[in-house]
C-alpha cells in the first residue's frame, strides 16, 4: 500500500519532491494527521538537500519513522535511532549508495524521474513499520 502510494503522490501533478513525497504518502496511508506545517520541513531535504547529499526519498522515510515511532523526543525512544540505521543501511544496500547525485547517475530517467529510489524507500520504509509496530505504538 505504501509503495502505491507513494508512487500515486511521485506524479508530477503534485509537484513535490522525493522526501514531501514520502511524507505526504505515510501520512495518508497511516492516517498520522499531519500537519501542513511539518510537511512543509521536508521541502528543504528534496535534491539530497539541495546539493546532492543525501537522497530525499530516504530521508523522508526516515523523518516519518520519527514521526510515527518517537514518543516524545529522541533520547527517550532510542528504537528511533535503531529504525533510522536499520532504514538506511537497507536502503544502501539494494541501492549501493545514500547520495543523490551517485543515485540519479545510475537510476533517474527522464519520464519516471526518482521512481527507483521513491519505491525502494517506500518498500524498505514499509517492511520497517510492520517489524516495529506491534513493540512501539504508531503516534496518530
Amino acid at each position: 500500500m505504501l509503495v502505491e502510494t507513494t508512487m500515486k503522490y511521485y506524479d508530477k501533478k503534485y509537484d513535490l519532491n522525493c522526501a514531501e513525497c514520502m511524507i505526504v504518502a505515510v501520512n495518508e496511508v497511516y492516517d498520522l494527521n499531519i500537519s501542513k506545517q511539518t510537511l512543509m520541513t521536508m521541502a528543504s531535504f528534496g535534491g539530497g538537500m539541495a546539493i546532492g547529499s543525501v537522497c530525499g526519498a530516504a530521508t523522508g522515510a526516515i523523518a516519518a519513522l520519527g514521526i510515527m515511532f518517537t514518543t516524545e523526543r529522541g533520547h527517550q525512544s532510542p528504537h528511533v535511532r535503531e529504525m533510522t540505521s536499520k532504514f538506511l543501511y537497507e536502503f544502501n544496500r539494494r541501492m549501493n549508495s545514500l547520495d543523490c547525485i551517485s543515485l540519479k547517475e545510475k537510476y533517474y530517467e527522464c519520464e519516471t524521474r526518482c521512481s527507483k529510489m521513491m519505491i525502494v524507500s517506500a518498500e524498505v520504509l514499509q517492511e520497517l513499520i510492520e517489524d516495529y509496530k506491534d513493540y512501539y505504538s504508531i503516534n496518530r
